[in-house]
């Protein structure tokens, strides 16, 4: 581990720990030792992260010929998002905007078709692995969570009586409560028994044959092998590109369609929505809508210009 050695080391030390729980790589370590050392000699007495030093960092950087400004200006916009408090947070516009990628929502024969691949991987895959994936992907799309964290959820935090989970360390340091079908519950009683024999001592619901929770990376891995394992005769080339976090994306627009078959008013629902899926705000939830099949656009429940005047300027990838 790197030496940090700013006012600032403490909370970096944190949110590296933080990521490394997330299963991120350890890339921004050598990114905010440099940022930690700029802190130490230009900003010694600084308590947090402020205009002047972040700023002046990512020129100094720039002046100096040293490339990957983009990881850099990235890298410390994640740390003060995370220190909160006041912490001086770059403007978006000094990010280079990426190629929005445009969620692929799974038809329900395709959801089937990949469930039933779910509770049959084939290949070399560890047995823990195949073992957790059925429940865990099913929790993930059937409760809307974010891939990281269905993958962090602790033994103590889900109640296998009530159903009721409770998601901590969220992407908005927005923690909630969300709660299983009699069905999904079911399936993650079954699971715990397992994992109660394969490891006991882990703190974590989701576990790998060493103890610890499974890995972004192990995650999308086995999601894009079941992936290809469910559309085998289809050539990779023409294989839509289909993310773990796209289970998030259907979960959203099979909830509004439901809604709006029963003729809900969906500006009086979306708020119960965002706050089960921990959005910070309503932007986002409303971006769901427009993933609706085509038969339901034209639907009375939903008033377009109301939402376009809301949405236009909210990326779903922010949230």
């Amino acid at each position: 581990m790197n030496n940090y050695e700013s006012s600032l080391a403490p909370m970096i030390n944190e949110y590296l720990a933080y990521r490394q729980t997330l299963g991120y790589s350890k890339h921004q370590e050598k990114v905010l030792v440099r940022f930690d050392s700029y802190c130490t000699e230009h900003h010694p007495d600084i308590k947090t992260i402020t205009k002047e030093a972040a700023r002046g960092w990512i020129n100094y950087e720039k002046t100096h010929g040293y490339g990957d400004i983009e990881s850099k200006v990235s890298a410390v916009r994640m740390l003060a998002l995370y220190m909160g408090g006041g912490a001086y947070i770059l403007p978006t516009t000094n990010v280079p905007k990426k190629v929005k990628y445009v969620p692929y929502i799974l038809t329900d024969e395709e959801l089937t078709r990949f469930f039933a691949t779910v509770d049959n991987i084939k290949g070399k895959t560890k047995n823990s692995i195949k073992l957790m994936f059925p429940t865990l992907l099913r929790l993930l799309y059937t409760c809307g969570l974010r891939p990281n964290e269905v993958r962090t959820i602790k033994r103590d935090n889900i109640n296998l009586t009530t159903g009721e989970i409770f998601i901590e360390k969220t992407k908005n340091h927005k923690e909630r409560i969300v709660v299983m079908s009699d069905d999904m519950l079911k399936q993650c009683r079954k699971y715990d028994v397992i994992r109660g024999i394969e490891n006991p001592l882990s703190e974590y619901f989701f576990v790998c044959e060493d103890g610890v929770p499974v890995t972004a990376i192990q995650l999308k891995d086995t999601f894009r092998l079941i992936w290809r394992q469910a559309n085998h005769g289809v050539p990779l080339k023409k294989l839509p590109r289909l993310r773990a976090y796209d289970l998030r994306h259907r979960f959203a627009s099979t909830v509004l369609q439901k809604w709006l078959c029963e003729k809900r008013d969906l500006y009086t629902m979306l708020p119960y929505l965002r706050a089960y899926m921990g959005h910070e705000n309503f932007y986002s939830t409303a971006y769901y809508i427009h993933l609706l099949p085509e038969n339901l656009l034209c639907s009375s429940g939903v008033d377009w210009k109301a939402i376009d005047s809301v949405n236009p300027k909210e990326s779903i990838w922010k949230n």
